[in-house]
């Protein structure tokens, strides 16, 4: 027999049943399915239709409930959401920008100055 060393699943996997998500994220089963109709959290289904929800969903009902406490309506927690994705995804871009730029072999400070050139800055004379 050989034995295959357990790996558990990663915070995507969808491995909760709505009852275990509803009680680590401390809100009803009934908010979960309003939640996931409004696409606020979306659930993964299972062949029969059930339900099931990954760690990130989970930090993402308890982000809900805590907006949502603060008077936040659905719509604004939505949108709150939607614009953190945004920031998070301009971060992973920048990381990698700046990943690309310092393999480069130019200069880091622009424009620079290379010996024995000149440059020289026309106005317009005002009349």
């Amino acid at each position: 027999m050989s034995s295959t060393p357990f790996s558990p699943p990663g915070p995507e996997a969808k491995v909760f049943v709505i009852s275990v998500a509803a009680e680590l994220s401390g809100l009803h089963p009934q908010t979960l399915r309003t939640y996931d109709r409004l696409g606020l959290v979306e659930a993964g289904r299972t062949g029969g239709g059930g339900r099931r929800y990954s760690l990130r969903d989970i930090e993402l009902l308890r982000t809900v409930a805590r907006l949502t406490a603060e008077g936040l309506g659905l719509e604004g927690v939505k949108r709150v959401i939607e614009l953190e994705n945004q920031v998070l995804a301009l971060q992973e871009k920048v990381a990698e920008l700046q990943a690309a730029l310092a393999q480069t072999k130019l200069p880091q400070n622009l424009p620079a100055l290379i010996a024995d050139q000149h440059v020289v800055i026309w106005h317009q004379k005002r009349r």
